[in-house]
């Protein structure tokens, strides 16, 4: 429109306001995705390591289709062959971010929140993130063997990786751990804190992601959270405990911090709110696809704001 102001005329755009980058998750995408990973023959669960491998694939091939580089990280465990599988983005550059979270599961089980929903998130992250501009290479990593008997051991996937990265100097900003990010409850007292006093603060509902560091999380940690809880997709909420409070480190991250690099973990707070946690029924069903999406929505805005380049 035109707005005349002392016999000038000025012309006045409006232009739609946005709240981060524009491309969005797609919802129909992540659905595919998490069949594809759960409806497998066999579980994908150690010693199946040729299910474990279908599905490594499957993740290869699809991070194929938009990632600068994509490569396994084999490891041999037993005399068979285990893979990470990671895709690079923005390769020109020298520091890194981390995105990781691990496709194997815990026994004979779907493992739709655990941790389908995580490995669907680099999946879509991967599509979104596709020639973006970016001021650091980002690294989506899919990770082998995070569930037991091998957590905490020298045989988890992520500790290879981290392992690698120190071993080889190599700079990195900070890694993000998707864990378990599918499952939401409105309902009070679905929320359970390692703390009782904790659901003073937090509240009894399961309806909000968390962003979860320790407290040498540094400058990294304290952006990536600010940043997280101003998108608008879904409730956020941050938690900050020293590492030795049960369950702050039970996912990939935990190796990240034993060597040194800033980490936080996204989950919905796991066996803390999802009662399917390592049971048979954790699967698609339970999952609410509009807020797992909203969260990939606000982990990929967040890191595009941070470490893009316009």
């Amino acid at each position: 429109m035109k707005l005349k102001i002392t016999g000038l005329y000025f012309l006045i755009i409006i232009m739609p306001l946005t709240t981060g980058a524009q491309e969005k998750v797609d919802t129909n995408l992540v659905m595919q995705h998490l069949k594809a990973i759960v409806e497998t023959p066999r579980f994908r669960a150690y010693p199946d390591t040729a299910m474990l491998n279908q599905v490594a694939g499957y993740i290869h091939q699809n991070f194929e289709k938009y990632a600068d580089s994509v490569v396994y990280q084999p490891y041999r465990l037993e005399r068979k062959i285990f893979k990470n599988v990671i895709a690079s983005f923005g390769t020109e550059n020298e520091k890194r971010i981390i995105i990781g979270a691990h496709y194997d599961v815990c026994g004979n089980q779907d493992g739709a929140d655990d941790n389908a929903s995580g490995v669907v998130g680099l999946l879509e992250l991967a599509r979104l993130i596709e020639n973006k501009k970016l001021g650091y290479r980002i690294d989506l990593v899919a990770y082998s063997l995070e569930e037991p008997p091998f957590f905490r051991s020298e045989f988890m996937g992520s500790y290879v990786h981290a392992k690698y990265l120190h071993d080889n100097q190599i700079d990195v900003e900070g890694m993000i751990c998707l864990e378990m990010i599918g499952y939401f409850n409105d309902a009070k007292k679905s929320q359970d804190y390692p703390l009782r006093i904790l659901n003073l603060f937090y509240g009894s509902k399961g309806d909000y992601i968390t962003v979860v560091r320790d407290f040498n999380g540094g400058g990294f940690a304290r952006k990536f959270k600010r940043r997280m809880k101003r998108m608008d997709y879904l409730k956020v909420k941050s938690f900050q405990a020293p590492g030795k409070l049960t369950g702050i480190d039970f996912s990939d991250h935990l190796n990240y911090w034993k060597f040194g690099y800033k980490a936080v973990m996204i989950t919905n707070s796991g066996f803390y709110r999802n009662k399917n946690y390592h049971q048979s029924t954790d699967q698609i069903p339970t999952l609410d696809i509009q807020r797992m999406g909203g969260t990939i929505q606000s982990v990929y805005d967040s890191v595009i704001k941070l470490y893009g380049r316009e």
